[in-house]
């Protein structure tokens, strides 16, 4: 049986160390007794540079779609409306900063 698959924002692949709007790429984990890299997903920014950006249902439905399957998502900031989504696709976002073998399992 397949794990649960977790998504985590990192600029440098071994911390978690960026927001969500800010993501050019998330990696991919099978979470067993043990964290397994699956695959990195690149994706657009969601943020578009503008601190008062409306949400865009849009733009975010294509990030959206390539976290699917994951159950999880580590980031170290994200805005209460894109979190309200992910929570409703059954995606929990965990703020957290650090390094990623560090995760709970």
């Amino acid at each position: 049986m397949a794990g649960l698959r977790i998504a985590i924002v990192s600029t440098d692949g071994a911390n978690v160390n960026d927001h969500f709007g800010m993501a050019k790429r998330f990696l991919i984990y099978e979470c067993n007794d043990i964290m397994t890299f699956v695959e990195e997903r690149p994706t657009e920014t969601y943020s578009v540079g503008d601190p008062e950006h409306p949400f865009d249902p849009e733009r975010f439905g294509r990030i959206a779609a390539l976290l699917k399957d994951c159950t999880k998502i580590y980031i170290t900031k994200i805005g209460n409306t894109p979190a309200a989504k992910l929570r409703e696709m059954g995606i929990e976002t965990v703020i957290y900063e650090g390094h990623i073998k560090d995760i709970p399992k």
